[in-house]
Protein backbone atom coordinates (compact mmCIF):
# COMPACT_ATOMS: atom_id res chain seq x y z
CA UNK A 1 0.00 0.00 0.00
CA UNK A 2 1.48 3.48 -1.00
CA UNK A 3 1.96 6.06 2.07
CA UNK A 4 0.90 9.50 2.23
CA UNK A 5 4.44 10.98 1.59
CA UNK A 6 5.58 8.55 -1.23
CA UNK A 7 4.82 11.27 -4.14
CA UNK A 8 7.34 13.26 -2.01
CA UNK A 9 10.23 11.15 -2.14
CA UNK A 10 12.53 11.89 -4.89
CA UNK A 11 12.46 9.56 -7.50
CA UNK A 12 15.37 8.07 -9.45
CA UNK A 13 15.82 10.83 -12.89
CA UNK A 14 15.90 8.50 -15.91
CA UNK A 15 19.02 6.51 -16.32
CA UNK A 16 21.79 6.85 -18.46
CA UNK A 17 21.11 6.52 -22.20
CA UNK A 18 23.10 3.99 -24.49
CA UNK A 19 25.09 6.87 -26.04
CA UNK A 20 26.24 7.74 -22.37
CA UNK A 21 26.88 4.54 -21.29
CA UNK A 22 29.64 3.98 -23.89
CA UNK A 23 31.26 6.97 -23.26
CA UNK A 24 31.19 6.87 -19.79
CA UNK A 25 33.18 3.40 -20.50
CA UNK A 26 35.90 5.75 -22.46
CA UNK A 27 36.00 8.38 -19.85
CA UNK A 28 36.82 5.64 -16.77
CA UNK A 29 39.38 3.88 -18.86
CA UNK A 30 40.80 7.68 -19.14
CA UNK A 31 40.22 8.28 -22.78
CA UNK A 32 41.35 11.75 -23.79
CA UNK A 33 38.90 11.98 -26.84
CA UNK A 34 35.93 11.29 -24.61
CA UNK A 35 37.09 13.57 -22.28
CA UNK A 36 37.15 16.36 -24.88
CA UNK A 37 33.48 15.24 -26.06
CA UNK A 38 31.82 15.79 -22.81
CA UNK A 39 33.75 19.26 -22.34
CA UNK A 40 32.06 19.95 -25.73
CA UNK A 41 28.72 18.53 -24.82
CA UNK A 42 27.68 19.91 -21.63
CA UNK A 43 30.33 23.36 -21.43
CA UNK A 44 27.68 25.62 -21.97
CA UNK A 45 25.59 24.33 -19.92
CA UNK A 46 27.95 23.83 -17.00
CA UNK A 47 29.22 27.60 -17.28
CA UNK A 48 25.46 28.78 -17.82
CA UNK A 49 24.42 27.39 -14.53
CA UNK A 50 27.41 28.36 -12.72
CA UNK A 51 27.27 32.13 -14.00
CA UNK A 52 23.85 31.98 -12.78
CA UNK A 53 24.53 30.33 -9.39
CA UNK A 54 28.00 32.68 -8.62
CA UNK A 55 26.72 35.59 -10.66
CA UNK A 56 30.43 36.53 -11.96
CA UNK A 57 31.84 35.26 -14.85
CA UNK A 58 35.04 34.72 -14.05
CA UNK A 59 34.07 33.09 -11.11
CA UNK A 60 31.81 30.73 -13.31
CA UNK A 61 34.48 30.14 -15.49
CA UNK A 62 36.89 28.87 -12.86
CA UNK A 63 34.21 26.48 -11.42
CA UNK A 64 33.27 25.20 -14.96
CA UNK A 65 36.57 23.90 -15.36
CA UNK A 66 36.34 22.58 -11.64
CA UNK A 67 33.13 21.01 -12.41
CA UNK A 68 34.98 18.84 -15.41
CA UNK A 69 38.25 18.04 -13.06
CA UNK A 70 36.02 16.49 -10.46
CA UNK A 71 33.77 14.57 -13.38
CA UNK A 72 37.18 12.91 -14.65
CA UNK A 73 38.29 12.51 -11.31
CA UNK A 74 35.16 10.44 -9.98
CA UNK A 75 33.70 9.16 -13.34
CA UNK A 76 34.68 5.63 -12.19
CA UNK A 77 31.97 6.01 -8.96
CA UNK A 78 28.69 7.32 -11.02
CA UNK A 79 26.77 4.24 -11.27
CA UNK A 80 24.91 5.36 -14.44
CA UNK A 81 21.54 5.42 -12.37
CA UNK A 82 20.88 8.90 -13.13
CA UNK A 83 21.27 10.67 -16.94
CA UNK A 84 25.15 11.63 -16.82
CA UNK A 85 23.60 15.42 -17.19
CA UNK A 86 22.10 15.07 -13.74
CA UNK A 87 25.15 13.65 -12.35
CA UNK A 88 27.51 17.10 -13.92
CA UNK A 89 24.54 19.31 -12.24
CA UNK A 90 24.76 18.10 -8.91
CA UNK A 91 28.68 18.46 -8.68
CA UNK A 92 28.03 21.51 -10.72
CA UNK A 93 25.63 22.46 -7.51
CA UNK A 94 27.34 21.27 -4.91
CA UNK A 95 30.90 23.26 -6.32
CA UNK A 96 28.96 26.37 -6.30
CA UNK A 97 27.44 26.34 -3.21
CA UNK A 98 30.79 25.41 -1.48
CA UNK A 99 32.84 28.29 -3.45
CA UNK A 100 29.55 30.85 -2.76
CA UNK A 101 30.48 29.53 1.36
CA UNK A 102 34.15 30.50 1.31
CA UNK A 103 33.18 33.68 -0.87
CA UNK A 104 31.17 35.10 1.63
CA UNK A 105 33.37 33.93 4.75
CA UNK A 106 36.32 36.18 2.79
CA UNK A 107 33.83 38.65 1.88
CA UNK A 108 32.92 39.06 5.24
CA UNK A 109 36.74 39.07 6.64
CA UNK A 110 37.50 41.42 4.03
CA UNK A 111 34.83 44.15 5.27
CA UNK A 112 35.54 43.60 8.79
CA UNK A 113 39.41 44.35 7.86
CA UNK A 114 37.94 47.45 5.99
CA UNK A 115 35.79 49.31 8.66
CA UNK A 116 38.69 48.84 11.28
CA UNK A 117 40.59 50.81 8.82
CA UNK A 118 37.80 53.09 8.70
CA UNK A 119 37.96 53.93 12.23
CA UNK A 120 41.67 54.17 12.75
CA UNK A 121 41.89 56.29 9.80
CA UNK A 122 38.50 58.10 9.41
CA UNK A 123 40.23 60.92 7.54
CA UNK A 124 41.83 59.09 5.14
CA UNK A 125 38.96 58.91 2.69
CA UNK A 126 37.16 61.29 0.75
CA UNK A 127 33.79 61.89 0.21
CA UNK A 128 31.95 58.84 -0.43
CA UNK A 129 30.10 59.10 -4.29
CA UNK A 130 26.06 59.49 -4.56
CA UNK A 131 24.73 55.59 -5.35
CA UNK A 132 23.28 56.23 -9.14
CA UNK A 133 19.29 55.56 -8.09
CA UNK A 134 17.66 52.89 -10.76
CA UNK A 135 16.21 53.66 -13.77
CA UNK A 136 12.58 53.02 -14.69
CA UNK A 137 11.88 50.25 -16.66
CA UNK A 138 11.51 52.30 -19.65
CA UNK A 139 15.18 53.97 -19.30
CA UNK A 140 16.59 50.32 -19.20
CA UNK A 141 18.93 50.13 -22.04
CA UNK A 142 18.44 47.32 -23.46
CA UNK A 143 17.19 45.34 -20.86
CA UNK A 144 21.09 45.19 -19.37
CA UNK A 145 20.18 47.65 -16.13
CA UNK A 146 17.18 44.80 -15.81
CA UNK A 147 19.17 41.76 -16.11
CA UNK A 148 21.73 42.98 -13.76
CA UNK A 149 18.89 43.85 -10.82
CA UNK A 150 17.33 39.82 -11.74
CA UNK A 151 21.02 38.56 -11.41
CA UNK A 152 21.20 40.28 -8.14
CA UNK A 153 18.59 39.15 -6.78
CA UNK A 154 18.80 35.55 -8.04
CA UNK A 155 21.84 35.86 -5.68
CA UNK A 156 19.95 37.42 -3.08
CA UNK A 157 17.95 34.41 -2.57
CA UNK A 158 19.15 31.22 0.15
CA UNK A 159 21.29 29.12 -1.80
CA UNK A 160 18.35 26.10 -1.50
CA UNK A 161 15.88 28.40 -3.15
CA UNK A 162 18.20 29.70 -5.48
CA UNK A 163 19.32 26.47 -6.90
CA UNK A 164 15.30 24.94 -7.31
CA UNK A 165 14.69 28.19 -9.18
CA UNK A 166 17.65 28.31 -11.61
CA UNK A 167 17.41 24.49 -12.08
CA UNK A 168 13.78 24.98 -13.18
CA UNK A 169 13.15 28.67 -14.86
CA UNK A 170 16.57 28.77 -16.41
CA UNK A 171 17.62 25.66 -17.10
CA UNK A 172 14.43 24.43 -17.56
CA UNK A 173 14.72 21.05 -15.69
CA UNK A 174 12.13 18.76 -14.78
CA UNK A 175 10.76 18.91 -10.94
CA UNK A 176 12.41 15.40 -10.87
CA UNK A 177 15.47 15.48 -12.16
CA UNK A 178 15.90 18.74 -9.51
CA UNK A 179 15.13 16.48 -6.80
CA UNK A 180 17.40 13.91 -8.06
CA UNK A 181 20.05 16.44 -8.35
CA UNK A 182 19.33 18.49 -4.97
CA UNK A 183 18.18 14.99 -2.97
CA UNK A 184 15.21 16.43 -2.11
CA UNK A 185 11.44 15.26 -2.21
CA UNK A 186 9.35 16.57 -4.87
CA UNK A 187 7.12 18.27 -2.68
CA UNK A 188 9.82 20.36 -1.25
CA UNK A 189 11.01 21.03 -4.89
CA UNK A 190 8.03 22.41 -5.73
CA UNK A 191 7.75 23.96 -2.51
CA UNK A 192 11.18 26.20 -2.53
CA UNK A 193 10.54 26.87 -6.52
CA UNK A 194 6.93 28.49 -5.12
CA UNK A 195 8.88 30.63 -2.60
CA UNK A 196 11.73 31.59 -4.63
CA UNK A 197 9.77 33.22 -7.67
CA UNK A 198 7.57 35.05 -4.60
CA UNK A 199 10.66 36.49 -3.07
CA UNK A 200 12.42 37.03 -6.48
CA UNK A 201 9.38 39.00 -7.65
CA UNK A 202 9.09 41.06 -4.32
CA UNK A 203 12.83 42.09 -4.80
CA UNK A 204 13.03 42.62 -8.35
CA UNK A 205 9.70 45.29 -7.35
CA UNK A 206 12.05 46.52 -4.57
CA UNK A 207 14.64 47.80 -6.56
CA UNK A 208 12.67 49.15 -9.47
CA UNK A 209 10.46 51.29 -7.16
CA UNK A 210 7.13 49.65 -8.70
CA UNK A 211 5.04 46.61 -8.92
CA UNK A 212 5.79 44.10 -11.99
CA UNK A 213 2.74 43.45 -13.80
Amino acid sequence: MTSPDDSDRPRPASAATAEEARLIERLVVRDEAAFNTLVRTYERRVFALAARMMGSRAEAEDLAQEVFVQVFKTIGAFRAESKLSTWIYRIAINLSKNRSKYLRVRHTAQQQQLESLEEQEPLARGRGANMTPIERPDDLAAGRQLEHIVQGAILALEPGFRECLVLRDIEDLSYEEIGAITALPEGTVKSRIHRARAQLRELVERALGEKIT
